[in-house]
């Protein structure tokens, strides 16, 4: 009869170890967690509680002063459309084109393959600058345009490496050699074969895509003037900067008036902060399992 193995007896040193990696991982955990928990209690905590530092972990005050003056403000709603659109159409488009070309350059038939490559890092490490980038934006007539807010951002050199190397680490050439004798070509092969085996790859794509662009406001800031076109982060900023005041240019303004409004921007932040957070928190979880073994199997240098 075979014997149950038994477990490995931990030493003294091994015991402190796991003590000190607990305290560690606990410290760690509490200095990402606790900023999430201060900003969520004071967006909901009275004001003055806020600027005078009462608020620690809980609401002191409970008050939904600060989302009642978010979204009182016009736009909001449609900026909150907007930024889902272009969040998802650099999703889609972004993450189709650079599967595309990762698949490609994974290719070792691709003439000037090294090349390419070299041409695309290259980018990484020079850049053409705002101005030039907002001159080619402007000659191809974007500006004030949702297309201004979804091509520029649809491909990240850096997710074009990662997938690249996915390709070459998870889709061996035999398989391509295998699909062509039974009579599939290039394109039969990437859509039937290589992208519902890459399904790891596409969703770190589709997370760094969507998060990237819901977050972005330069963009917005400077290729568009119609308010109707605003993304979320612009239209929030917006919110904040026209609720944040300078005293000494408020000349025969009520005092009273100014200290409350500068006191309600002070709180605004937190709750824009929440509200923009809310999102990229949502679709975290369904992607988390792909998004780890996309990015392992990614960046490993191949």
């Amino acid at each position: 009869m075979a014997t149950k193995p038994s477990a490995m007896k931990q030493t003294s040193g091994d015991r402190r170890l796991n003590v000190l990696l607990l305290v560690v991982l606990f410290a760690f955990s509490l200095s990402i967690i606790y900023p999430l928990l201060f900003v969520a209690s004071a967006s909901v905590s009275d004001t003055n509680a806020v600027t005078s530092g009462e608020v620690w972990l809980y609401p002191v005050g409970f008050t939904t002063e600060a989302y009642r003056a978010v979204f009182d403000a016009p736009l909001l709603f449609r900026s909150v459309l907007n930024s889902l659109f272009y969040a998802g159409a650099v999703m889609l488009i972004g993450s189709l084109v650079t599967m595309m070309g990762g698949y490609a350059l994974s290719r070792s038939d691709l003439p000037g393959r090294g090349v390419f490559t070299f041409l695309f890092m290259l980018t990484m490490m020079f850049s053409g600058g705002m101005i030039p980038t907002y001159l080619v934006v402007r000659d191809l007539s974007l500006l004030n345009t949702i297309w201004a807010m979804i091509l520029p951002s649809c491909v990240s050199v850096w997710q074009l490496i990662i997938t690249r190397t996915f390709f070459q680490q998870t889709i061996p050439h035999e398989l391509l050699e295998s699909a062509r004798m039974d009579g599939a070509n290039d394109f039969t092969f990437f859509f039937r074969i290589a992208l519902p085996l890459a399904v790891p790859v596409l969703a770190v794509n589709m997370l760094l895509y969507g998060v990237s662009t819901w977050n972005s406001w330069f963009n917005g800031l400077i290729y568009l003037t119609d308010e109707k076109l605003y993304p979320l982060q612009l239209t929030m900023r917006n919110i904040l900067v026209q609720n944040t005041f300078d005293p000494a240019k408020m000349a025969g303004v009520d005092p009273a008036k100014i200290a409350e409004m500068m006191q309600l921007a002070a709180k605004l932040k937190y709750a824009l902060i929440v509200i923009a957070s809310i999102p990229p928190l949502l679709a975290y979880p369904f992607v988390q399992k792909h998004f780890v073994k996309g990015m392992m199997l990614g960046s490993v240098k191949g």
